[in-house]
């Protein structure tokens, strides 16, 4: 089948400079543009969200879609899978973006049982494989859809049903090997509904039980199946559970502790997941980094009159800057990057609007990451915060951080000195003030 060339009037999207009024240029994201000696395509490793971008429609609980798709044709066919695949990657490429992601059944339809569906999966995945050949866009990473289906309705690993386990574990085998076969640099587990409604009907701590060794075998399949790419878990406290197991990144780190996990897994961060779950980005990446475990982002905002997952694209500059003050401080992505899991608004039903709205979320990005090296670079900032510690780089404080002092040690000392050093200032509006200066 000829592929369709639904974006021909398109040009390929340039960096034209903050004084451009071209709405289909780049103002900030400059792919080549060095930044603490790495450029910036290389600083943020965009990836377009294949589940997004091509597959919705512009649906929401009240209304039918209202998406404008001309190379859609109504069907779930394999070949307008194989289609869509191409159309996807002519917008990618105009883009100028190195990765895209996508669950399995984005990308193919689900057949009748899982022979089929697994042979639909194949039909596209060759086409996958070609364009990415064709353009030189890679794949990020890859996940299995264990939420959608109604045989998932109790969840997946996590299900009362032994067979919807086994069900599940033989599609993440085949969405493995899928990821392993485009040469994918990680894979993403999101529980979409490993959790419960009532804990009147849940045996919790068999479901965790049983969501440890899913994992235990996912990790034993990667290795014989020799992929070399990161384990990744995606934080997420409900919707459409009320309360899924992998809430945030503390319980996801929990999880992985407590089932011996942690060294096979990375998180992957999403914003509106963060501020679902009572955090904000910066809180959920500082948790992470903060236990070696921050692999990669996916890259949206909420609206803060909205309590629920809007998955909006990112353009407030101070979200940037702080997601980017993190990745910079552990030293960048490696194999993960910038995903937007991110939608266009429901009144946003032209296919122009996906540029728009990926152009603003990479403009912001570019944004926040010369923000960020700038605030690095100035150093007040990591200075103040040095100082504000500076008590434990000496004395007692050393002594405690070495484990040289107990609770003895420490009674002895106060006894001797009387009362604590009197505390200092920590100087919130000054610091948000400061981090004006660079936005």
């Amino acid at each position: 089948m000829a592929a369709p060339v639904p974006f021909a009037k398109i040009p390929k999207i340039q960096f034209e400079g903050p004084k451009s009024k071209n709405p289909l240029a780049f103002k900030h994201y400059n792919p080549k543009e060095m930044i603490e000696g790495k450029s910036m395509k290389d600083h943020l490793r965009f990836s377009v969200t294949y589940w997004h971008t091509f597959r919705g429609m512009l649906a929401d609980m009240f209304g039918t879609g209202t998406a404008i798709r001309p190379w859609e044709d109504g069907s779930n066919s394999v070949a307008m899978a194989q289609r869509r695949a191409r159309v996807a990657f002519q917008f990618m490429e105009k883009l100028g973006v190195p990765f895209y992601a996508f669950h399995d059944r984005d990308v193919a339809p689900e057949g009748k049982n899982l022979r089929e569906s697994n042979r639909n999966l194949d039909s596209v995945v060759e086409v996958l494989k070609e364009e990415q050949e064709r353009t030189g866009i890679r794949l990020l990473w890859a996940t299995a859809c264990l939420f959608v289906h109604p045989r998932f309705m109790h969840g997946a690993a996590t299900s009362c049903n032994a067979d919807v386990f086994a069900f599940a574990a033989a599609q993440v085998k085949k969405a493995l090997e899928v990821t392993h076969e485009l040469g994918g640099e990680g894979y993403v587990f999101w529980g979409g509904r490993e959790g419960y409604t009532t804990l009147l009907n849940t045996d919790l701590k068999r479901e965790m039980d049983h969501l440890g060794t899913f994992m235990h075998m996912a990790v034993d399949y990667k290795k014989e199946l020799g992929f070399k790419g990161p384990f990744y878990i995606e934080p997420k406290p409900k919707e459409p559970t009320k309360h899924q197991y992998d809430s945030d990144a503390a319980a996801c780190l929990n999880f992985l502790r407590e089932y011996d996990l942690l060294d096979d897994f990375k998180l992957n961060i999403e914003t509106n997941h963060a501020t679902l779950a009572g955090h904000t980005m910066q809180h959920e990446l500082e948790v992470a980094a903060a236990a070696g475990a921050l692999g990669s982002i996916d890259a949206n905002m909420g609206d803060v009159l909205l309590g629920w997952d809007t998955d909006q694209f990112p353009t407030d500059l101070y979200l940037t800057t702080q997601v980017m003050l993190t990745i910079l401080k552990m030293g960048g992505f490696t194999t993960g990057g910038t995903n937007f899991d991110a939608k266009v608004r429901r009144e946003s039903f032209e296919p122009v609007d996906l540029f728009h709205a990926h152009i603003a979320g990479m403009d912001t990005f570019a944004r926040g990451l010369k923000s960020a090296a700038a605030i690095r670079k100035d150093g007040r900032l990591a200075d103040f915060v040095k100082q504000r510690y500076s008590s434990w780089d000496k004395g007692i404080g050393r002594d405690i951080e070495r484990g040289k002092a107990g609770f003895r040690e420490l009674e002895a000392y106060m006894l001797k000195k009387g009362d604590v050093e009197p505390n200092a200032s920590g100087r919130q509006e000054y610091l948000e003030n400061l981090i004006n200066e660079f936005i």
